[in-house]
């Protein structure tokens, strides 16, 4: 299945995407696609609906995040080796954790602004692992039994503000606007494996970045069983994975950033693909 949610930002509407790849109006069977429809009692339930029996939405209807209920945003930095290659950073014997604030969620294609004092607001096309069931202390061959689905995720980030201001860094990932999700939850029975996906960003018709998952140095498995033992993962939660090479902050001989005016598009093959215009906060 493809959950989506449809409407203005803070009316959206639950919904999933038919055969044809429309969005269908589920507000008749649920409320909410939240933590409940995230269980694996949820989605079963939601698999048994006749979809082509529902009201087709408005096909210009703006898309939000594609679930409610997150509690934890948790990103892991630099799980692509060449990534870290191009970061000038050792590459790392344990995952490292970092938490992206609940205000930078929006939806796919909502604007991404360009901080106040920003000159270095730079893109990182991630996969969004979202969780299904309260997970701690799992093990590896157990994580993906916690897993509903999966999703892109554009990990936006302001580097002088993470890199130069002092401390964590938090204070260069949280702005609002620097979480876009969706277009759509993809159900996990439809992702046989999470560490086969080609992904790709680009701006203004360039490409900037193209790479697979199979090159994170961590797994999605790993990654999950990882999270759990420090921070017990809820339904809704999201763990992003992390971005293969190309981000602004790489490029040689000279860094490229984004300024206001330009159009991004992240994609992940199987889970869809975003577009942002980027706008002065």
């Amino acid at each position: 299945m493809k959950l989506v949610r449809f409407g203005p930002r803070g009316l959206e509407k639950p919904g999933i995407l038919d055969a044809e790849g429309r969005v269908r109006d589920l507000a008749g069977i649920v409320e909410e696609i939240g933590p409940e429809e995230l269980s694996p009692a949820g989605l079963a339930r939601l698999a048994t609906v006749d979809v082509s029996a529902l009201p087709l939405a408005d096909p210009g209807a703006r898309l939000g995040v594609p679930f409610t209920g997150t509690r934890n945003f948790v990103c892991i930095g630099l799980n692509y080796a060449d990534h870290a290659a191009e970061s000038g950073a050792a590459v790392p014997t344990e995952p490292i954790i970092f938490l992206k604030a609940l205000t930078a969620l929006s939806g796919p294609n909502d604007p991404v602004e360009i901080p106040r004092g920003s000159t270095k607001t730079d893109w990182e096309v991630e996969l969004g692992v979202v969780i299904g069931s309260r997970a701690k202390y799992v093990t590896e061959a157990e994580a993906l039994d916690h897993v509903a689905g999966y999703v892109i995720v554009n990990d936006v980030s302001e580097r002088s503000f993470q890199l130069e201001r002092g401390g964590t860094w938090d204070k260069g990932k949280g702005h609002e606007t620097f979480g876009p999700v969706g277009p759509w939850l993809v159900t996990k029975d439809e992702i046989p494996d999470p560490q086969d996906l080609e992904m790709g960003l680009e701006v203004d018709g360039q490409v900037m970045q193209h790479g697979s998952t199979r090159t994170m140095i961590f797994g999605v498995r790993t990654l999950v069983s990882y999270v759990s033992q420090f921070i017990t993962l809820m339904p809704g939660d999201i763990i992003s994975t992390g971005t293969p090479p190309g981000v602004g902050m790489g490029k040689k001989p000279t860094p490229i950033y984004l300024r206001p005016g330009q159009d991004m598009r992240v994609w992940i093959k199987g889970l869809g693909e975003q577009r942002q215009r980027t706008v002065a906060a």
